[in-house]
């Protein structure tokens, strides 16, 4: 007697051979993994494709075995770690890079030549996340962020407090996270503002931004390195989604100043169920706009990657009335980027302009890492 077999479609009918053949070579693909890059293990994606999605320097810093931040932890998710874990390990790249001047170990400092960091973590499949800001003399401030998740029932630690927390938790710290490259350039900045300080306040935050600015029109500051910031998020093949964002925060900053980086909802938000955005840019912009938290909820509602990015940089565009960040068009005159990826493994890196297409974000793949002009907005 032959077995009786079922449409698995139409519960009850039986399945006839031409269904049965359709079926086993469906059956047949998915059991053919798809071989990764660089030796990682093949892959079963389950119908979501892994990736994992990232600002710029996601893919220049690079580690002992010569992975960059997004192929880093590309190869973690497949082989089995926690996305958060692999997102982390990432970024860690570029926090212990002291050649990335806007993440961890020389991080341009703030007006007083002091080095302070932010970071934001969060775990979609847990529902939770955590940050600290301000935090001094801890080169890796997400590993920090991720223990204030798991330790304690807080969301945010600040300043010496966080340091404290960092301490108690068996975290190095350092007296001066500055190095020669970060120190000389803020002497630099400090030669060219007065010394002293003198000038009226009012003006002092106007001119320590013109100034930085010259330095990086003169090519001694990468411009995305004045801004700062690394944003990683990733997808693994059942769809569970993490991120994490890390700065040292805008160069020569008013001590104390906390950025968008460490607030959830603004610098980095997480949906497990929807997915993940991130920013760099003017963090100031972000908070007042909660824009990754927009990202996210455009995402839940139905909107691609790209449009949910670009809803939220058109709210910033509408939001940014004052004329000092307006340019003689009227539109606005500072860079902000969004990294999204959803629970299906879809992404997109959108910005407010891009008019040399040289402004790029990370994405690794099967296909390995690459570097991907970002969106714009604006022409």
């Amino acid at each position: 007697m032959r077995p009786v077999m079922y449409n698995h479609r139409m519960p009850g009918k039986k399945m006839n051979r031409r269904d049965f053949v359709a079926a086993s070579t469906a059956l047949g693909m998915l059991g053919s993994n798809t071989e990764t890059f660089a030796g990682a293990p093949q892959v079963l994606t389950r119908g979501v494709r892994p990736i994992v999605v990232a600002a710029g320097n996601g893919n220049r810093s690079k580690d002992k075995d010569g992975l960059s931040c997004v192929a880093k932890a590309f190869k973690m998710i497949t082989s089995g770690s926690d996305v958060l874990d692999a997102v982390i390990a990432g970024v860690n790249i570029v926090e212990l890079d002291p050649e990335d001047t806007s993440v961890g170990y020389g991080g341009l400092p703030n007006a007083d030549g002091v080095v302070q960091l932010d970071s934001s973590v969060m775990h979609g499949p847990k529902k939770i996340g955590a940050a600290v800001a301000c935090l001094e003399g801890v080169r890796t401030p997400s590993l920090v962020a991720k223990k204030v998740m798991e330790e304690t029932d807080h969301v945010l630690l600040v300043g010496k407090g966080a340091q404290d927390f960092a301490r108690h938790m068996g975290f190095t710290i350092e007296e001066d996270l500055n190095t020669p490259k970060s120190r000389q350039l803020w002497l630099e900045w400090k030669r060219r503002t007065d010394p002293d300080h003198y000038i009226p306040l009012k003006d002092r935050a106007a001119l320590g931004l013109k100034v930085g600015l010259e330095m990086v029109a003169e090519g001694k500051i990468d411009p995305e390195h004045f801004w700062g910031t690394i944003n990683c998020n990733g997808v693994n093949s059942k769809g569970e989604v993490c991120g994490v964002t890390t700065t040292s925060g805008l160069a020569w900053k008013i001590p104390g100043r906390v950025g968008d980086s460490p607030i959830l909802g603004a610098g980095l938000y997480v949906d497990g169920e929807v997915g993940a955005a991130g920013s760099t840019g003017r963090g100031e912009s972000n908070l007042i706009s909660m824009a990754s938290f927009i990202c996210v909820d455009e995402m839940r509602r139905g909107k691609t990657p790209k449009d949910a990015g670009m809803t939220a940089i058109k709210r910033i565009k509408e939001m940014t009335i004052q004329k000092r960040l307006l340019n003689e068009k009227g539109l606005p005159n500072f860079g902000i980027n969004f990294y999204l990826v959803n629970a299906k493994g879809e992404y997109a890196g959108v910005t407010m302009s891009n008019p040399n297409g040289t402004a790029t974000f990370s994405v690794c793949t099967e296909n390995g890492p690459q570097s991907i002009p970002l969106e714009p907005l604006l022409d």
